[in-house]
């Protein structure tokens, strides 16, 4: 078993010793180590924040060993460490220990006697356990949710149920709609005249502002209403149409979504490790054929992913290779570039992630959700007329504002960062204003709805570069992906061996509703 075993189970034991003690001496178990004594609501609520850092082992197994090669966004030279047990149990513990923590401000907060008083701290942290859930429950599909991280309640539930895929997103969907509701209404009291509960400078997201958080409530609203439209369009229809006719506001380029370690105060070390330990991913043929005409690079995105073999030469690895293709070797990711950037190894003889976007351990932020994505679920909206009339040529400008933001974003990341010392060329404004225009690229409004969508979510699916787990959500959700190999059949990760050790009666019950815990079981909002 992975040294990430599930600390909610930990926990869950934990009690059990508890509640079968009777011995007066055992003080120090019977008091909950998240106690208001022990921790501050803000300490707490800042330590989910925290949790929203990618696990080294996420990125080494799950991303980098599976998820860039399943997405065709890089490609795996060779098979490496097939460890994937052990990224599974790292986002797995990293979600309940933050579901823990949140059970415990919930408790905290329904024992006020103005419970009122919590609302806006609550809906904030509504918001960011809707984001994280939304994304484990697209890995596995059910998961336990409800009943799970409450072995301190009145009725402690040491072994929770799974819930179903579609309940927990109906769910979160009510989450985001009362959280934004509580943020656009509240005033500066409750109606008994008690000030709100604030986490104050424990806030490492937002730093306190109402107006970001009302931004990405509104935003993963649009985003994951949109993922089921098409499962519950009597459900979504309404929610997008309040949205866009009320004229929410949205995410503002510049204000993106991301966990910065300058501004935070913390040092990305897992994620050039994960590359460095791992060092087969490359670049391969399907993005690098969707972003070079006749070998000349049409997207500056290209140059800022990836960067030339030691020949200094843009050469791809076949998404679909054989006995014949040359292997690829050498030392892109080793730290030792940083004094001798040059030296990649004769053997690297493809082209590599850009060492500088995993190198750099202050100014590349980790991406929760982006500007750009947000214009691209604009434009699907007024493409295919969801909650409001269809509107070829408004679908056709978010599009064009989407590929734009994105290029100008990533710019950005490198023009931004300290260390990137080799930086490619910028494109000027004209420059992707024209590139939108490409024939490859262009929004075409006599086109076809299909033809036209396969554009939009190509260009999510490019600017998830580093969301690997979200392009994952986008070729599950899209045929019309550029993909060299046969239709993809990898649907979701298995669950973790925990699972079956701690929660077994669950576990087996989950299972065998599934048909076994594969992982070509479709999630619920796939299309058949």
């Amino acid at each position: 078993m992975s040294a990430f075993t599930t600390k909610y189970y930990i926990v869950l034991l934990t009690l059990f010793f508890v509640v079968s003690s009777c011995d007066q001496g055992f003080e120090d178990l019977n008091t909950n180590p998240l106690s208001p004594t022990e921790a501050q609501d803000g300490a707490l609520f800042n330590s989910i924040i925290e949790s929203l850092r990618l696990g080294w082992e996420r990125q080494l197994f799950l991303h980098n060993e599976v998820l860039y090669d399943v997405t065709e966004l890089a490609v795996i030279t060779a098979e490496t460490f097939g460890n994937t047990e052990a990224g599974v149990d790292d986002v797995w513990s990293n979600y309940y220990e933050a579901l823990n923590l949140t059970r415990e401000l919930e408790r905290r907060f329904f024992a006020l006697e103005d419970i009122q008083t919590s609302d806006k701290a609550y809906a904030w942290l509504k918001i960011i356990m809707a984001y994280k859930t939304f994304q484990i429950t697209d890995m596995f599909g059910d998961i336990p949710y409800s009943e799970a991280g409450r072995a301190y309640d009145t009725e402690a539930i040491l072994r929770p149920k799974y819930d179903d895929h579609e309940t927990i997103y109906r769910s979160l969907i009510e989450d985001l709609l009362w959280a934004k509701e509580i943020i656009e209404t509240a005033g500066s009291d409750t109606d008994a005249g008690n000030q709100y509960i604030s986490f104050g400078n424990f806030d490492n997201l937002f730093n306190g502002d109402n107006s970001r958080w009302l931004k990405f409530a509104n935003s993963l609203l649009l985003k994951y209403c949109l993922r089921i439209y098409d499962k519950d369009p009597s459900l979504v229809s309404p929610i997008i149409e309040e949205l866009i006719l009320s004229g929410a506001s949205f995410i503002n380029p510049g204000q993106d979504v991301v966990m910065s370690p300058r501004a935070q105060q913390w040092n990305n070390l897992g994620v050039n490790w994960s590359f460095r330990e791992h060092n087969k991913v490359r670049l391969g043929s399907n993005l690098y054929n969707y972003l070079t005409e006749d070998d000349n690079i049409l997207d500056s995105r290209l140059s800022i992913f990836f960067e030339p073999n030691n020949a200094e030469e843009w050469v791809a690895f076949p998404q679909l290779q054989d006995v014949n293709t040359p292997q690829s070797g050498g030392n892109p990711y080793s730290n030792q570039r940083d004094v001798a950037y040059d030296e990649k190894g004769e053997e690297n003889i493809y082209g590599s992630v850009n060492y500088y976007l995993i190198r750099d351990e202050l100014d590349v932020p980790e991406i929760l959700m982006t500007a750009a994505e947000v214009k691209f679920l604009l434009a699907e909206v007024f493409l295919r007329g969801i909650g409001v009339n269809q509107d070829l040529f408004n679908a056709g400008f978010r599009y064009q504002e989407g590929m734009i933001e994105s290029i100008q974003f990533w710019q950005e990341i490198m023009i931004n960062s300290e260390i990137w010392e080799q930086k490619s060329e910028i494109f000027s404004a004209a420059d992707i204003f024209n590139l939108t225009l490409h024939e490859r690229y262009v929004f075409d409004p006599d086109g076809s709805v299909e033809e036209n969508l396969s554009l939009i979510y190509t260009q999510r699916w490019i600017d998830a570069f580093r969301q690997p787990w979200e392009a994952f959500n986008l070729i599950r959700m899209h045929q019309g992906i550029p993909r060299e190999k046969e239709t993809n059949t990898f649907y979701r990760f298995q669950y973790p061996p925990s699972e079956a050790l701690y929660n077994s009666d669950n576990y087996d019950d989950q299972v065998a509703k599934m048909g076994g815990d594969l992982s070509d079981k479709r999630l619920w909002w796939m299309k058949d």
